[in-house]
């Protein structure tokens, strides 16, 4: 993709912990997604997904001859190869962790800018043509608050800036996801407003309050305040697994060690909070006791189908049975929670309201933050003219009715659940002033 006017180009890139869009300002001045010639057809939401795996016939030296895939290529490299293929999603989660330093992969060292950046230039080869050639301005977009304990957002953003920087842009650019979500809503109003924008990611539910107001026959804006929480779909995910697949792999159960009967660690089950976790949990120190605790363990059966769920790579399954739940929930009473992988098997019906029931926390610090949104503001509930929420958690009944209650039904609007972000942040490059709305790293 080429510019005839010469000038730069902008490209918005919403990188999200599940998925990452990209969309480009064209001529016209309309926000364009880049699409992608996936396996299964072309789409524009890509999974932020790394697979990796050694070339064959490698013998000794196959780490250095490694195969990298990135979105639906590296899931359908992992669905082939589950045991060959060292498959990891959601690693947007550790952006801003700073115990989070390194991982190996087959033999090689991995920091967090390592990964992202190999994820993005597989991104960029499979977009082709479509990828904008020569000098381009690029708007990236941040959480409010990034997900993990005690996150350093400088620290998120120099690594950003480190991956960033490798695809060759002139400018880089870092603006909140919900700012640039309300800049796409923002092409929907045909009056003066006051917007709250609820953006539920991956990791992160974020939240910006914006007033749109008509000048000169243009739309202008003002941002009021922005809050955030480093809980949405990731937590309630783990929510599900902690009561539906924890036990089923043997938390609360013991273990005998000589004459004492001991818990097994719930440190072991911790890594489901994350699916970042989860793929590197199989690589770690605690594989070496948990597959020793199922000698010992009260039920071994358990213990042995968690070592089989960790050794097999049966994360992605793990993950398509909790995602299936929750849409199924979302629109029923009831539905089967059904995971199967390997010799491991756990089916179990739930109810809607069992699963509001688990994730009672987490709609607890989502209503938090958009106190503190408000707080921030200055504002009450009645000040605000329209709510609009986004992402992929905005479709759980629980997340819309904490929403209606507060607002009330008749100001919650909807839409652009994967692309709203994408292609605020392309339009936001055609701001007058860049710098009131973004900002460069540091």
């Amino acid at each position: 993709m080429s510019r005839e006017s010469g000038r730069p180009a902008v490209v918005g890139i919403d990188f999200g912990t599940t998925n990452t869009v990209i969309s480009t300002l064209g001529e016209d001045g309309h926000a364009d997604l880049i699409s992608f010639a996936a396996p299964g057809g072309d789409i524009v939401a890509f999974r932020s997904a790394l697979s990796f795996h050694a070339a064959e016939g490698g013998g000794a030296g196959a780490a250095s001859r490694r195969v990298i895939e990135a979105g639906p290529w590296a899931i359908e490299a992992y669905v082939e190869e589950p045991l060959e293929t060292r498959f990891i999603q959601s690693f947007k989660s550790y952006a801003a962790s700073p115990l989070f330093q390194e991982t190996r992969i087959l033999g090689r060292r991995y920091e967090f800018p390592d990964m992202l950046s190999a994820f993005l230039l597989r991104l960029r080869a499979r977009a082709g043509r479509a990828w904008p050639e020569g000098p381009a301005t690029c708007i990236v977009g941040r959480p409010v608050t990034f997900a993990g304990l005690r996150p350093d957002p400088a620290l998120a953003l120099t690594r950003y800036q480190t991956a960033f920087a490798r695809l060759g842009f002139s400018d880089i650019r870092y603006a909140y996801e919900p700012i640039a979500a309300a800049f796409f809503f923002a092409r929907t109003l045909t009056g003066d407003a006051t917007v709250l924008v609820g953006d539920f990611g991956g990791g992160t539910s974020d939240f910006s309050i914006v007033r749109f107001h008509r000048e000169g026959g243009e739309i202008r804006s003002t941002a009021l305040a922005n809050a955030g929480v480093g809980v949405a779909g990731d937590a309630f995910d783990y929510r599900i697994i902690d009561h539906l697949v924890s036990p089923e792999l043997g938390k609360g159960s013991s273990y005998r060690a000589f004459d004492n009967i001991l818990p097994i660690p719930n440190r072991y089950y911790t890594a489901f909070a994350r699916w970042e976790q989860l793929a590197l949990l199989r690589a770690s120190r605690d594989m070496r006791d948990i597959r020793g605790l199922v000698r010992t363990a009260l039920e071994p059966r358990k213990l042995a189908a968690l070592v089989e769920v960790l050794d097999d790579n049966h994360g992605y399954r793990l993950y398509q049975a909790v995602s299936a739940l929750k849409e199924a929930l979302s629109e029923a009473d009831e539905a089967r929670f059904l995971f199967e992988a390997g010799s491991v098997r756990i089916e179990r019906r739930v109810r809607r309201l069992e699963f509001e029931t688990w994730i009672a926390p987490e709609l607890a610090a989502i209503e938090r933050a958009v106190d503190d949104a408000l707080d921030r503001a200055g504002l009450g509930p009645e000040d605000l003219d329209r709510v609009f929420l986004t992402g992929g958690s905005s479709f759980v009944p629980a997340v819309r009715r904490l929403f209606a209650q507060r607002f009330g039904e008749a100001k919650l609007e909807g839409g652009g659940e994967l692309v709203s972000i994408a292609s605020g942040l392309a339009y936001m490059g055609a701001e007058r002033d860049l710098d009131q709305w973004s900002a460069r790293a540091g």
